[in-house]
């Protein structure tokens, strides 16, 4: 990797599915990367999802796709049960590598991830595309600013009403089904984000639905000085989208949808005294892949707005959370 601005990223996408397709359609507007070559488990997958994105190189394997010597970074983009193994077999072929959230099923799972690419100097990033939207980076800078004072609360929702499929991914056990993995995870990274990712208790409670996973939760983080976050997540059931950050000065409103928000509201006093908008024709996946190619560039082995001690607290908080409620997945002792 050299430092010439001219330089672009040579992806390799790992999987054909839907994130995949957002991804690589994003890639577009990335300006220090490009989709090079993507990996399936069938030629004929690999050959179309080339041709709709105009990727040179198709492999029928992901085995192939990460022995590609011209691929710098890996893009993965399977389900999370998959992610582990998916990630070393490209961190064992000398592959950086961005995995889709959540990272792995559990901590255990991450931990071996992480001490792999750590042990072999590899870069290793979760894709928690939210962190680097422009109106979460805006939001960061006001709190550091102390434009809200010191923060006391954050109060963040995520959730939809999804279709009846039970041998879908997101109510299948088998596929890492449910609510706190797929979109719950959301809000607790924001939160993780703005108050820390070592909350002192955490109470929560929780609908199981009938395949066994959870369709929607509550989440309340007690932190030191009577801090606090209100989180709630769905997959069975419409919730508002908008984060909240309350301080003992002002208060700040992530617009629209937590996930990937173009707009954000500075309140002081009750006032509305700046607003963040923006337009832009990409969906943001582009801004995570950025920043990988910047950390590439920099020579750095992990990103410093989501670090892997970060994503491994996150990962055992969504464990302490599951073993509150005696959820298991498929395959888990």
């Amino acid at each position: 990797m050299t430092n010439d601005n001219a330089y672009k990223v040579k992806w390799g996408i790992l999987s054909t599915g839907w994130i995949a397709h957002k991804f690589a359609t994003d890639l577009a507007h990335a300006s220090n990367g490009i989709a090079y070559a993507v990996g399936s488990r069938s030629q004929e997958s690999a050959d179309e999802f080339a041709r709709n994105h105009g990727i040179p190189v198709a492999y029928a394997t992901y085995e192939e796709l990460v022995s590609d010597r011209e691929v710098d970074a890996i893009y993965i983009g399977t389900p999370h049960p998959f992610h582990k193994e998916n990630a070393l077999l490209a961190l064992r072929a000398g592959k950086a590598v961005l995995c889709e959230k959540p990272f792995t099923v559990n901590s255990a799972e991450l931990e071996e991830v992480v001490a792999y690419a750590r042990e072999h100097k590899l870069f290793l990033m979760e894709a928690m595309w939210s962190r680097y939207i422009p109106a979460i980076v805006k939001v960061r800078e006001w709190i550091a600013a102390g434009r809200i004072g010191d923060v006391r609360l954050v109060k963040a929702d995520l959730g939809f009403r999804s279709d009846w499929n039970p041998q879908g991914r997101l109510l299948n056990p088998e596929l890492g089904g449910g609510a706190l993995l797929d979109v719950g995870i959301y809000p607790v990274s924001f939160a993780s984000m703005i108050l820390g990712a070592h909350p002192e208790s955490v109470s929560s409670t929780v609908h199981i639905g009938e395949t066994g996973v959870d369709e929607h939760f509550s989440l309340l983080l007690s932190y030191a000085d009577g801090k606090s976050a209100s989180l709630n997540g769905g997959i069975r059931l419409k919730l508002t989208e908008e984060a909240h950050v309350f301080g003992t000065d002002g208060y700040i409103v992530v617009k629209d949808t937590l996930v990937n928000p173009r707009a954000a509201e500075l309140y002081i006093g009750g006032e509305l005294v700046e607003s963040f908008e923006q337009e832009r024709a990409s969906d943001g996946y582009c801004f995570e892949a950025e920043e990988v190619g910047r950390c590439l560039q920099a020579g750095l082995t992990e990103s410093p707005v989501m670090t892997l001690d970060e994503s491994v607290s996150i990962m055992k908080l969504l464990d302490q959370v599951r073993a509150q409620w005696g959820l298991k997945y498929p395959g888990e002792e």
